[in-house]
């Protein structure tokens, strides 16, 4: 699959992600959907990243989870969203699953990479 195609496919799956939070009485806002290679390195260098992250490519993207107008930031707030995510396919990744979880990040492994 080229870059692009998987681009349309992270895209269709977001979309399907954003109803289903809707429907299960979550709204959303964006957070990150696209970071430019020089910002990527700013935070990694800060300790908030990786230098070769997913938003660089745009098959990745972090949501602001919102339930009766309060804002939730807890890794495990996002758990309902990310086993949805994770059942849309085997290269859909969640953060809340990674080694220091990060629950509002959604992506689909590309080049070795969640």
């Amino acid at each position: 699959m080229t870059l692009g195609e998987k681009q349309r496919l992270f895209t269709r799956l977001i979309g399907k992600l954003i109803e289903y939070a809707y429907n299960t009485g979550y709204e959303l806002t964006f957070g990150d959907a696209y970071r430019s290679p020089e910002q990527a390195k700013l935070n990694a260098a800060a300790g908030k990243g990786i230098v070769n992250s997913l938003h660089c490519e745009r098959l990745a993207i972090d949501l602001n989870l919102f339930r009766n107008g309060k804002y939730l930031t807890d890794s495990a707030d996002y758990k309902l969203l990310g086993e949805y995510w994770e059942s849309l396919g085997p290269d859909c990744a969640w953060g809340g699953r990674f080694s220091k979880p990060d629950g509002n990040h959604f992506s689909i492994r590309h080049a070795g990479r969640a």
